[in-house]
């Protein structure tokens, strides 16, 4: 028996034919699973002689003192967007004096997505930190399911049962479009967030609000949907300027998109602020070093960061407590792009 490997969730899940959340749900005596893939999995642990790890195990009374923050995104967005480096200082920031130890996860494919699925079910991790949550992604529901103390930056949707912490996207979308129309805007185009993930939703919800209140058209040739990225808030503004070619204001959702938007309209000739004005949301290092500085929706991403840490923390402590929805306030920083 010298040299022989132990069965793992993946040897067991192939010897029954099911997937590795199923034999995770198994494990944790989940009822979301049908009788017969239930069979199969017990079986299969019978016939391979499969122990969960012993750590694990213990797990089920103790703690392992670490959590695991995960984001569900690529290696280039991770780089380039300054959101998820500022969200990490602040979980950081927050986790300092716990002596939690933090686990940094990208999720990118199913393989990463069933290693952290067999990470959980073996408790390897006290909670988890879920950032850049869209609408459909599999990882809230399945962290539910298994019971694991699990906290998002963000939302699925305004029904969210997971505790979560986000910033008033709507409002400050809002307040940038009210904004430009103070500083005398007639025509004013939103480059929108994707429209799976809440915070896309509510931006462009703010969008939508601000205008529809003071009578000003808010219809589809004014608006483009985006991916967040620099490349998408070129071509975004690209399509914007040949549907709507006497706009006179952007609102970004985001400053990336921004930063891409101020390029087409230098490529195409048209001055910012003196023929369209811009204005982008977090406020970001990348809104101080834009030419010109742009005008940006402050949110505290920082602030957003510690916070989530630490409602984590007390729903590990007390698995009982209520769940948390916590929204932070934004605040305009009007600078030379509007």
């Amino acid at each position: 028996m010298a040299g022989r490997r132990r069965p793992t969730i993946k040897t067991v899940a192939a010897r029954a034919g099911v997937g590795r959340t199923t034999v995770s749900r198994v494990i944790n005596g989940s009822d979301l699973v049908s009788d017969a893939a239930r069979a199969a999995v017990l079986a299969a642990i019978a016939e391979l002689k499969y122990v969960p790890n012993s750590v694990a195990r213990g797990l089920v009374t103790s703690r392992t003192d670490a959590i695991a923050l995960v984001i569900p995104e690529s290696e280039s967005r991770l780089g380039s967007e300054p959101y998820f480096s500022a969200v990490i200082r602040g979980v950081s920031t927050s986790l300092a004096a716990s002596g939690t130890q933090l686990q940094l996860v990208l999720v990118r494919d199913q393989s990463e997505l069933d290693r952290l699925t067999e990470t959980v079910a073996a408790r390897r991790v006290d909670g988890v930190l879920l950032v850049s949550v869209h609408a459909k992604d599999p990882l809230p529901g399945l962290l539910e399911e298994m019971g694991l103390p699990t906290v998002l930056a963000g939302r699925r949707s305004p029904d969210e049962s997971l505790s979560h912490v986000h910033s008033d996207n709507a409002g400050g979308a809002a307040a940038a479009v009210r904004h430009l129309m103070d500083r005398g805007r007639r025509t004013i185009a939103t480059i929108a967030g994707p429209q799976d993930m809440d915070v896309g939703r509510a931006r462009l919800g703010g969008w939508v609000e601000a205008l529809a209140g003071a009578g000003r058209p808010h219809g589809d040739p004014l608006v483009a949907v985006s991916d967040f990225t620099e490349e998408g808030g070129e071509r975004a503004m690209r399509g914007l300027l040949g549907e709507a070619p006497d706009l006179d204001a952007v609102f970004a959702a985001s400053d990336v998109m921004a930063a891409g938007a101020l390029l087409e309209l230098r490529r195409q000739g048209r001055r910012v602020p003196d023929d369209i004005a811009v204005i982008g949301f977090e406020d970001s290092i990348i809104a101080r070093h834009t030419s010109p500085p742009l005008t940006s929706v402050r949110q505290p991403v920082e602030e957003i960061g510690e916070t989530i840490a630490r409602v984590l923390l007390e729903e590990i402590a007390d698995p009982d407590a209520p769940r948390r929805h916590l929204v932070l306030p934004t605040e305009l920083v009007v600078r030379e792009s509007s």
